[in-house]
């Protein structure tokens, strides 16, 4: 049996009676320790799945599991919560707190942690995401990379099985979006941590193991980034860019070079171009 961390099986969600499905029967299961970007056009449905993932929903028909826990049983809550944290798009709604250590440690507050254990497991939280020099200081004054990194540590911290990030990276510079996304990539990598990666950014995505694409309601594509990308006739009908290196291949090879349709990354094309000359 595959060692699910979330699981979802034939999953609908309506918002009100009447508006119509933002979820049709979608099954979609995370394996431990995997890194998934989650694509699709604004109304897809993609945000809807991570507030699912996360029990923040309960499906209209179907289920969710989380560590084997079904979202709908209200005595899971707490441990759902704890075991599938989420990150939002604006880290200034996720910020709480006037210094640093204090956000960090809200959530561990909220589920009992021990006062004396508090301390250890928010510095270490923080020197995950690179931000421990910053405990003492006021979120307000940090960057809208820093913030979100702060967010990240604050779920870190109740030391979770999964991470949901909804567009994360939306509102930040190309500085920002890097260095949150490089951090989320290490605590995979290093900690085994599963993330669902909902973005936009379709650099994003191709740097992650697999990729799901929703399309009005439904899961689409399903593969990792050569199989889904490569499709890029198909992703442009759903409105969807391909990754910058992915349509730069398809413009060499229409011009007759011989460039591989794994070339997604600015080094691996880099040597696709050399064995060109």
């Amino acid at each position: 049996m595959e060692d699910f961390i979330l699981e979802a099986k034939n999953v609908s969600y309506a918002y009100e009676e009447g508006e119509g499905m933002a979820l049709r029967d979608v099954s979609l299961a995370f394996r431990r320790g995997e890194l998934t970007a989650v694509l699709g056009h604004n109304g897809s449905g993609k945000s809807t799945l991570a507030k699912l993932l996360n029990g923040l929903y309960v499906p209209t028909a179907g289920t969710v599991a989380v560590c084997g826990m079904d979202t709908a049983l209200d005595e899971h809550t707490w441990e759902i919560r704890q075991a599938a944290g989420m990150v939002f798009q604006n880290p200034d709604n996720q910020l709480v707190a006037s210094i640093v250590r204090d956000d960090v440690a809200f959530g561990l507050e909220n589920i009992g942690v021990p006062s004396d254990e508090m301390p250890g497991r928010v510095e270490a939280a923080l020197r995950d995401v690179g931000m421990l020099d910053f405990i003492d200081r006021a979120p307000h004054t940090l960057s809208g990379g820093q913030k979100q990194r702060i967010a990240i540590a604050g779920i870190l911290a109740m030391r979770p099985k999964a991470l949901i990030l909804d567009e994360a990276t939306a509102m930040l510079d190309p500085k920002g979006r890097q260095e949150v996304f490089s951090v989320v990539e290490r605590l995979n990598r290093e900690q085994g941590i599963t993330v669902v990666w909902i973005t936009h950014f379709m650099e994003e995505a191709a740097r992650c193991r697999r990729v799901v694409v929703m399309d009005q309601g439904r899961c689409v594509m399903d593969g990792t980034p050569g199989e889904v990308f490569t499709q890029s006739e198909k992703l442009r009908a759903m409105r969807l860019d391909v990754p910058p290196m992915v349509a730069l291949g398809d413009l060499l090879r229409a011009r007759g070079l011989k460039i591989s349709r794994e070339a997604m990354d600015v080094e691996t094309m880099a040597g696709e171009v050399l064995q060109c000359r």
